[in-house]
């Protein structure tokens, strides 16, 4: 059986025994709240138990690093419909240690991509249609920085209202230990 295949025979079995019942909630979050969070397997429970959020808590934006990379990104308009639309008052970018963007360079990605069948000639197509693939493929090198980094796109950004909180957080992957960065409600 494939794990598409499991997943949907568990769906089937959440739906007829009611157990969303537990889940209502609406789209607007509880606590006026949007987090860009990374994608990180560790964090899935571990940041809202840290964070001491439920479900409908908090619209959870979820990114490689939490690095807004472009402010007119999907990133950047998914924080501005939370804020314009979803009655989010506050927006956190919470980065980790031991993030699997730390550090990143590209060139191994883009040897990956060989690899699986991506031509030399794709990513030069890009590069002369005017993308830095290296420098969107690059992570961070000190993940305080890349917090300081997004939430300045954010805090700046043309369209965000001025007021807005944004805040930044760094948590332990391994003891949800949270470090405050950038505390909203000062700058």
């Amino acid at each position: 059986m494939t794990i598409l295949n499991e997943m949907l025979e568990h769906n089937q079995k959440f739906v007829e025994n009611h157990e969303y019942e537990k889940y209502e909630t609406t789209k607007y979050p509880n606590k006026k709240m949007v987090i860009l969070t990374c994608m990180d397997t560790r964090l899935l429970e571990l940041l809202p138990k840290a964070l001491n959020l439920g479900n409908g808590d908090a619209k959870i934006i979820k990114d490689a690093g939490a690095i807004l990379s472009h402010p007119f990104g999907s990133v950047m308009r998914s924080i501005l419909i939370a804020v314009y639309q979803l009655k989010a008052q506050e927006v956190l970018v919470v980065a980790h240690h031991d993030c699997g963007m730390s550090g990143l360079t590209p060139e191994p990605v883009i040897e990956s991509m060989k690899e699986r069948g991506i031509s030399e000639e794709t990513i030069d197509t890009l590069t002369y249609s005017g993308i830095d693939i290296k420098q969107w493929l690059h992570g961070f090198d000190n993940v305080t920085e890349s917090v300081e980094n997004s939430v300045g796109i954010i805090k700046n950004h043309p369209l965000m209202p001025k007021g807005v909180p944004v805040h930044g957080l760094v948590i332990d992957p391994k003891t949800g230990k949270l470090d405050l960065i950038v505390n909203g409600y000062q700058n």
